[in-house]
């Protein structure tokens, strides 16, 4: 990417793409997926490259491995179908199988041992760091982009995709949630340049921010409230933790995507360096959140507890009860934390 052109695409990206287009032609039949509760990034990337390959004469639908987000819904429209109620079975009709935002094939749930028997071409489009077991054998990964629809974006333009409204507004989604709201250190000037290309095509940002930001449901504030009476901190260690019970989410009638966000509470705690939300999934499951600042690498400490992500936003689901899974986890984030200098 020439400094003198932010919205260039690089000679590797490039080649990348050219590589993934040997599979996209037209008439076939491609499925896409993402991770396990998808997010904006996931649900962005799927419906802007959805519209793409139809554009490309392509036969699109969406698989994902839980439910469409309530949230993300807008982006659906009416020209993207989503078949992931029929799930494997729906896999099996593709030609090509297109996984996005997903660096290990175990992030596809209970689709992932129906993606590893597939025989058909499986690509990946993903900026997480590699794994060991990627979704895919043609792999196009830029750890360094700000999100996944920023390397859909660099698709469009290297295929000639036109980029309209609703193409715009699902990449706009993707980069805006990814850098949280262009808040977090992977808000890149690209980032800025691409947003602006996204706002000509034709997006209202300020819809977007009551779409995404401002229109929750009234249960995940009470829940808030409760989650924030468990608030933990620990200066010294620069630690801060949160946790949500067991059965929160079905007594205020929430979904997975209600609680985005959450942990960035703890986080924002002068001296915090890590913060956790643990949330009892129950039946011995623990999901855990980690966000950071600095320097310190929340992907590496993940990956101690089978997790990953990004070096400032990771999770992992550790087996065992909330309190023995919040005791074992902060004890080793000291430990972590301890390990890595501030700066």
């Amino acid at each position: 990417m020439s400094p003198a052109d932010p919205l260039a695409v690089s000679p590797s990206r490039r080649t990348a793409i050219e590589e993934l287009a040997v599979e996209l032609q037209p008439g076939r039949r491609v499925a896409l997926s993402t991770h396990i509760n998808a997010d904006g990034d996931g649900c962005g990337s799927e419906t802007a490259l959805a519209r793409l390959l139809q554009q490309r004469g392509l036969e699109v639908w969406i698989v994902n491995p839980t439910p469409w987000p309530s949230m993300f819904e807008f982006l659906l429209g009416d020209d993207v179908r989503d078949r992931s109620a029929e799930g494997a079975a729906a896999l099996r009709e593709a030609d090509v199988l297109v996984v996005l935002d997903i660096s290990d094939v175990k992030r596809l749930g209970n689709l992932a041992e129906a993606v590893r028997q597939l025989t058909i071409p499986r690509l990946v489009i993903d900026h997480h760091v590699a794994t060991d077991e990627p979704a895919g054998s043609i792999v196009f990964s830029d750890p360094t982009a700000c999100a996944t629809g920023e390397l859909v974006h660099d698709l469009a333009v290297v295929l000639g995709g036109e980029i309209t409204e609703p193409v715009a507004r699902s990449l706009y989604a993707a980069i805006l949630t990814d850098t949280g709201g262009f808040r977090y250190s992977n808000t890149t000037p690209r980032a800025h340049a691409i947003a602006a290309r996204l706002l000509t095509a034709g997006v209202d940002p300020e819809a977007m921010y009551r779409r995404v930001y401002a229109s929750v449901p009234v249960g995940r504030l009470r829940l808030l409230s409760e989650a924030l009476e468990t608030l933990e901190v620990d200066p010294d260690a620069g630690l801060a933790w949160i946790s949500v019970p067991a059965g929160a989410m079905e007594q205020h009638g929430l979904r997975s995507e209600d609680l985005d966000g959450i942990v960035e509470h703890p986080r924002s705690i002068l001296g915090t360096r890590l913060a956790l939300f643990f949330r009892d999934l129950g039946h011995g499951k623990v999901k855990v959140s980690f966000r950071s600042t600095g320097d310190v690498d929340v992907n590496a400490f993940a990956r101690q507890f089978g997790g990953g992500g990004h070096a400032k936003a990771a999770g992992a689901l550790i087996s065992g009860g909330l309190e023995d899974v919040r005791e074992r986890v902060v004890k080793a984030a000291r430990e972590f934390v301890a390990s890595v200098p501030a700066r």
